[in-house]
């Protein structure tokens, strides 16, 4: 299967965008249980050394959170869907919104997810989120609980559907417009765009790359864009070493 995926031509041809829950680890049943281990870590500083810096992560949690994730390696990142983003150069980028309205909501959302157990509501400071992975039967729940929430919010946030979660945030950032905002930017600039996801989320990434020629890789099953196809975070995590080792001895293949 690895072996039918592309890669590399050479190294300085691709730009690297990964999602990380689900795509770079595994998932688990709460967001805050998550750990990364070393060799993960150092899979991304050897990718990165082998694409001269093109290399960005792009995920739904805060740019603090996987800053503490792959410590002490910090790469250019697009947190919370592209609401905040550090580009290649370290500068911080976050899309501007009114805050206290979504305060209120935090209030809220907390207060209706502890009437039920095995709903797990994350307070990400620009977006919030209602987990529903340890009670699935929940799902039309902590919809029904989201949506009352946005409704009140109304113009200016919207409702995000993810993998046994779902997402209030600022409207007008995805996954996509961060990807394309990097492309304008070096080392990223004039290369070939590759995005690997695992989510609904990540369709956003997947039609952007797929517009602008590159490739998207979804990773587990499910109805995609994206146009390959990767088993798990083991197998993209394998299909990553080998970009990498072909990159650095400059031998790679379509």
């Amino acid at each position: 299967m690895l072996n039918q995926l592309p890669r590399p031509h050479a190294p300085g041809t691709w730009a690297f965008f990964l999602d990380i829950d689900g795509t770079l680890i595994e998932l688990v049943d709460r967001p805050d249980a998550v750990r990364t281990d070393p060799a993960i870590v150092q899979l991304l500083a050897g990718l990165r050394a082998a694409t001269g810096g093109a290399v960005a992560l792009i995920s739904g949690r805060p740019v603090a959170v996987i800053d503490s994730l792959f410590a002490p390696l910090r790469l250019p990142v697009a947190g919370l869907h592209g609401i905040e983003r550090r580009d290649a150069l370290g500068k911080l980028h976050a899309h501007s919104f009114a805050a206290k309205p979504l305060r209120w909501a935090a209030g809220h959302l907390a207060a209706s997810a502890s009437q039920h157990a095995g709903l797990i509501f994350e307070d990400k400071g620009l977006a919030l989120a209602l987990h529903y992975r340890q009670a699935p039967q929940l799902e039309e729940v902590a919809r029904g609980i989201a949506a009352a929430v946005a409704k009140e919010l109304g113009e200016g946030f919207e409702l995000m559907r993810g993998k046994m979660v779902i997402e209030i945030k600022p409207g007008g950032r995805d996954k996509g417009a961060a990807i394309e905002d990097f492309l304008r930017e070096a080392p990223f600039l004039g290369r070939t765009p590759v995005f690997v996801g695992d989510d609904l989320t990540d369709e956003y990434g997947f039609s952007m790359v797929n517009r602008l020629g590159g490739h998207s890789f979804k990773v587990g099953a499910g109805k995609t864009a994206a146009r390959w196809r990767l088993a798990d975070s083991v197998e993209v995590r394998a299909w990553l070493t080998r970009c990498a080792e072909d990159m650095r001895s400059d031998g790679g293949v379509a």
